[in-house]
């Protein structure tokens, strides 16, 4: 099991959805792959949802060009 720290890297203003830079979950996954790029990146979106209220799908900013994972 791994824990990632994913945070956002930049700040984003899509579909009524404000990213600021410096938000950050932490999302436990099964193997050592990189959460942003498994599985569709589910597991952050629903941490993202569940911490923020802010649904990273919707405002397209579900991808390594605005969210950066640090194994801890």
């Amino acid at each position: 099991m791994a824990l990632f720290k994913v945070t956002t890297r930049a700040r984003k203003l899509t579909n009524g959805i404000l990213i600021e830079p410096g938000m950050s979950v932490e999302v436990a996954t099964v193997s050592a792959v990189n959460p942003i790029t498994a599985n569709g990146g589910q597991a952050v979106a629903d941490a993202f949802m569940r911490v923020y209220g802010i649904d990273l799908k919707k405002a397209r900013a579900l991808n390594s060009a605005y969210l950066e994972a640090t194994r801890i």
